[in-house]
């Protein structure tokens, strides 16, 4: 499916929003930061490539989040920042490339992502 110029634009002005707006997570890396680094995702996210593999910009973000977040407070962070973050895009989001996203840029966890996850359990 593709995407107009002005779904783009209007997906960024959203999380742009998002970011400015949203509750500080009480882990040392933000929200902001969270959604700074994932923001190369958000068009292979939402549909709008064809490819397979994600945007190199996307997998060099996930990785910088992946070795950030170094605690379990910190990870848990993350995981509501994402949570959140996806909730309020809501059926824009492919789950299916959400699902294989950190894979596909060589990070393993040891939960499965998904819209249901449950930030407190993740370690």
């Amino acid at each position: 499916m593709a995407f107009s110029q002005m779904q783009k634009i209007s997906a960024f002005c959203f999380l742009l929003c998002i970011v400015i707006i949203s509750p500080q997570a009480e882990a040392a890396i933000s929200c902001n930061t969270v959604y700074s680094k994932l923001m190369p995702c958000l068009s292979y996210l939402m549909g709008g490539s064809n490819k397979s593999a994600a945007p190199a910009g996307c997998c060099s973000g996930i990785q910088s989040l992946y070795t950030a977040a170094s605690t379990t407070t910190d990870r848990q962070g993350v995981c509501s920042c994402l949570k959140s973050g996806a909730a309020s895009l809501g059926n824009s989001i492919d789950t299916s490339k959400a699902a294989t996203l950190l894979s596909k840029c060589g990070v393993t966890v040891p939960y499965k992502i998904s819209p249901d996850i449950d930030c407190s359990k993740v370690q």
